[in-house]
């Protein structure tokens, strides 16, 4: 799977001339933990979280009905390519200590963004398909499939001529 196909495309924005308050209010109402601040060529200039709002606004006693966002937000986020992979998506992540990555195309215009949740129901949903895989390989499955009980021991064959052990398979 790639990255581009992970990821969200429908991404919030903000620039940064917005409140704070503004900004908290859309997250809410779209349920959103981060969003993005772009310029007017929609290059990723900045990123606001929640966090950020708790932090840099509230515990920070600033109004946020006159706090521009230019003044809480990370400046220059770190951004990954679409084309990158996933690997190096959660590698820029950790490295990052952060959850959330805008991703740009090669002009640097924002696309989408990916979180650190995508990628984990992304694998759970994978993890659950080769679960389901497994389930119908296991040894019951299998004897299920050709009319064996599996309550009944199967009990080793002795060869007629040599006496030896053989067991069904």
């Amino acid at each position: 799977m790639s990255l581009e196909s992970l990821c969200q495309h429908a991404v919030d924005v903000a620039t940064a001339s917005e409140s704070a308050f503004q900004i908290a209010e859309r997250m809410h109402q779209r349920t959103v933990g981060a969003i993005v601040v772009q310029d007017n060529t929609n290059v990723p200039i900045g990123i606001v979280t929640d966090r950020d709002l708790v932090i840099r606004v509230i515990a920070a006693g600033k109004d946020p009905y006159t706090t521009p966002v230019r003044e809480i937000m990370t400046p220059s986020p770190k951004t990954i390519l679409s084309t990158a992979t996933i690997k190096t998506a959660l590698w820029t992540m950790r490295a990052g200590e952060f959850r959330r990555l805008p991703i740009i195309n090669e002009l640097g215009h924002l696309i989408g963004i990916v979180t650190l949740d995508d990628v984990l129901m992304s694998l759970a949903e994978e993890l659950s398909e080769v679960s389901a895989v497994l389930k119908e390989e296991t040894p019951r499955a299998a004897a299920a499939k050709k009319g064996i009980a599996q309550d009944e021991p199967v009990r080793p064959r002795r060869s007629a001529d040599k006496g030896e052990r053989v067991s069904r398979s």
